[in-house]
């Protein structure tokens, strides 16, 4: 039997996804089934679902143009649960996750650098794959998309593509933070590689005189990549109101049940127990979440954040000074500039 033509499978569920561009104008498309989905931590390059086609993105775009945008969302910092979340959720019947499509870090990257398109074509696009992404396999279910930590840039123009949408913002405090990095095995690499980047942007929002040098310890690199991402979903928050739920990754394992029922209200998902109940015995809270066939469940990350306090407490304080010394830049900083700019009449 001849599979129907692309444009009507593409419209018929999320079995066709865009992966991301090639090139400006062309868009890598894979197929995904419901368990690939589930199953995907990060559905970028390390899929290998099968290839569909490469498209022309006037192609796509004119035969998503039926779509609606109808999308909330998952932002963060990184390694504060996030994934965890969105497993999580997408247990809850009127929830289909999807978790870190590639092309918004693509667009979050061309917005830094304002290319390839101009800011109207930016929209337009971002809308497109926003209407590819609220897809769903079934009519009661309504997409909650966890974004990578860079996309948090771009937070108020994703919400802004989804008028109704709302956000959940996680993150947990410096200190936890810091001692998560030191104690997880490659983070410290993945922070190293996103370092000159972080230091950008970062200093974007805080002023040159504020951007981190090169040569950071350990615990300054952690609190540098802390102030970036918060910084981010801050200046986003700020625009977006109560449209977010700020949620401290360390009280929602402290209480989980009470951290999904305010998710799910923030959400408009229903709160029932019964919901609640069926998620946490889903196993992934006993789960490392971006790999689930490996243990690790509350008591493991706290012995193993209590570790990393024992071992790098000096980092951990060399971290949180860092911390300190850059608010106190960013203060100055912005007091100069308050006192040198031009007075309006």
């Amino acid at each position: 039997m001849t599979a129907p033509p692309w444009p009507e499978r593409l419209l018929a569920s999320p079995e066709l996804f865009p992966l991301d561009f090639v090139s400006p104008e062309v868009v890598d498309v894979r197929a995904l089934a419901p368990a690939d989905y589930e199953r995907a931590s990060f559905l970028d390059a390390r899929l290998d679902n099968p290839f569909v086609a490469h498209l022309p993105y006037s192609d796509l775009a004119q035969a998503a143009g039926g779509l609606r945008v109808a999308a909330d969302f998952i932002f963060h910092i990184g390694h504060v649960g996030s994934t965890l979340m969105s497993r999580l959720l997408g247990r809850h019947p009127q929830v289909f996750s999807l978790r870190e499509p590639q092309a918004l870090r693509s667009f979050a990257e061309a917005e830094l650098r304002q290319a390839p398109w101009g800011p109207a074509e930016f929209r337009a696009r971002l809308a497109v794959f926003l209407a590819l992404y609220s897809r769903t396999w079934r009519p009661e279910q309504r997409v909650v998309l966890k974004a990578t930590s860079l996309v948090g840039e771009i937070a108020p123009g994703l919400m802004q593509a989804a008028a109704d949408a709302r956000a959940l913002f996680m993150y947990v405090r410096p200190e936890s933070y810091i001692a998560t990095i030191l104690g997880g095995d490659n983070s410290l690499g993945e922070l190293r590689i996103g370092a000159r980047s972080r230091r950008e942007r970062l200093a974007r929002r805080l002023g040159p005189a504020s951007q981190a040098g090169e040569s950071l310890s350990d615990g300054e690199l952690a609190a540098m990549t802390w102030a970036c991402e918060m910084t981010a979903l801050r200046a986003a928050a700020a625009a977006l109101g109560d449209r977010v739920l700020w949620l401290d990754f360390d009280a929602f394992l402290a209480d989980p049940a009470a951290g999904l029922s305010r998710a799910l209200r923030h959400l408009r998902r229903d709160p029932d127990s019964v919901h609640v109940q069926a998620m946490l015995r889903s196993g992934y809270l006993e789960r490392y979440s971006k790999a689930p066939e490996w243990a690790y469940g509350p008591d493991l990350r706290r012995r193993v954040l209590q570790a990393a306090r024992q071992g790098g407490g000096h980092e951990i304080r060399k971290g949180l000074a860092w911390l300190e010394a850059a608010a106190a830049t960013a203060i100055a900083e912005a007091h100069r500039f308050a006192q040198d700019a031009p007075h309006v009449a």
